[in-house]
Protein backbone atom coordinates (compact mmCIF):
# COMPACT_ATOMS: atom_id res chain seq x y z
CA UNK A 1 0.00 0.00 0.00
CA UNK A 2 0.82 3.48 -0.88
CA UNK A 3 0.29 6.38 1.41
CA UNK A 4 -0.06 9.74 -0.38
CA UNK A 5 -0.97 12.96 1.89
CA UNK A 6 -3.32 15.48 0.45
CA UNK A 7 -3.58 19.45 0.93
CA UNK A 8 -7.13 18.41 3.02
CA UNK A 9 -5.71 17.41 6.71
CA UNK A 10 -6.09 13.95 7.05
CA UNK A 11 -7.31 12.89 4.24
CA UNK A 12 -4.90 10.59 2.53
CA UNK A 13 -5.05 8.54 -0.71
CA UNK A 14 -4.00 5.12 -0.51
CA UNK A 15 -3.14 2.95 -3.83
CA UNK A 16 -2.67 -0.72 -3.45
CA UNK A 17 0.32 -2.62 -4.80
CA UNK A 18 -0.87 -4.24 -8.06
CA UNK A 19 0.62 -7.84 -9.48
CA UNK A 20 0.19 -8.67 -12.91
CA UNK A 21 1.32 -10.70 -15.92
CA UNK A 22 -0.03 -12.11 -18.58
CA UNK A 23 -2.95 -14.08 -17.27
CA UNK A 24 -3.73 -10.95 -15.50
CA UNK A 25 -3.74 -9.43 -12.13
CA UNK A 26 -4.23 -9.71 -8.60
CA UNK A 27 -4.36 -6.69 -5.82
CA UNK A 28 -4.80 -6.82 -2.05
CA UNK A 29 -7.14 -3.70 -1.87
CA UNK A 30 -7.29 -3.59 1.71
CA UNK A 31 -5.75 -4.89 4.98
CA UNK A 32 -6.20 -3.72 8.23
CA UNK A 33 -2.62 -4.07 9.60
CA UNK A 34 -0.76 -2.55 6.46
CA UNK A 35 -4.09 0.66 6.83
CA UNK A 36 -3.46 1.21 10.42
CA UNK A 37 0.88 1.17 10.14
CA UNK A 38 0.76 3.31 7.28
CA UNK A 39 -1.83 5.86 9.13
CA UNK A 40 -0.23 5.93 12.21
CA UNK A 41 3.10 6.71 10.22
CA UNK A 42 1.60 9.53 9.17
CA UNK A 43 0.41 10.62 12.38
CA UNK A 44 -3.54 9.67 11.56
CA UNK A 45 -5.91 7.65 13.78
CA UNK A 46 -7.25 4.39 12.93
CA UNK A 47 -10.44 3.57 11.73
CA UNK A 48 -12.93 1.08 12.85
CA UNK A 49 -12.07 -2.65 11.98
CA UNK A 50 -11.96 -3.66 8.30
CA UNK A 51 -9.79 -6.62 7.90
CA UNK A 52 -9.05 -7.37 4.11
CA UNK A 53 -10.21 -6.83 0.79
CA UNK A 54 -9.13 -8.50 -2.66
CA UNK A 55 -9.76 -8.42 -6.42
CA UNK A 56 -8.32 -9.98 -9.41
CA UNK A 57 -9.35 -9.83 -13.22
CA UNK A 58 -7.96 -13.42 -15.27
CA UNK A 59 -7.42 -13.24 -18.74
CA UNK A 60 -9.39 -14.85 -21.32
CA UNK A 61 -8.95 -18.91 -20.80
CA UNK A 62 -7.17 -18.35 -17.51
CA UNK A 63 -8.34 -20.73 -14.89
CA UNK A 64 -8.18 -19.49 -11.23
CA UNK A 65 -7.75 -22.20 -8.74
CA UNK A 66 -9.87 -21.58 -5.01
CA UNK A 67 -7.34 -21.87 -2.00
CA UNK A 68 -9.16 -22.86 1.18
CA UNK A 69 -7.35 -23.23 4.15
CA UNK A 70 -8.26 -24.85 8.14
CA UNK A 71 -6.78 -23.68 10.81
CA UNK A 72 -3.84 -25.43 12.25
Amino acid sequence: MKFIPTELPGVVIVEPAVYGDERGWFYESFSEPKFHAGLRGMGLPTPRPFVQDNHSKSAAGVLRGLHYQLPP
